[in-house]
């Protein structure tokens, strides 16, 4: 019995700062979430945990395949909750992988 399915690698990017950085972000900064659950931070790079905090709830589904009107299918962008910064984050898939259930706990 094969236990083989699909997940999509994530990069999320810091798209708009429409307010003061107070955690020092910038426009382009991203992380990756690689193999279902790795979060990669480019070297010498960091990420407000704040704005990593807002993002997390909709990153297991975003990896996954989903409906052609489910509204995650459509909706990728996410804010900080600090309403002083109004950093937007987009969610973006780069790549399909094969997985196996198996192998995760």
């Amino acid at each position: 019995m094969s236990n083989l399915f699909e997940l999509y690698d994530l990069r999320i990017t810091v798209e708009a700062i429409e307010g003061r950085s107070v955690c020092d972000m910038q426009v382009g900064d991203t992380f990756e979430v690689t193999e279902s659950c790795k979060i990669r931070i480019p070297e010498g790079k960091h990420f407000c945990m704040y704005a990593l905090s807002a993002v997390l709830p909709m990153l297991a589904a975003k990896q996954r395949e989903l409906a052609e009107n489910d509204w995650m299918a459509r909706d990728s962008l996410v804010a900080c909750p600090d309403p002083e910064e109004r950093l937007i984050m987009r969610i973006e898939r780069i790549q399909k992988r094969t997985m196996d259930s198996d192998e995760l706990t």
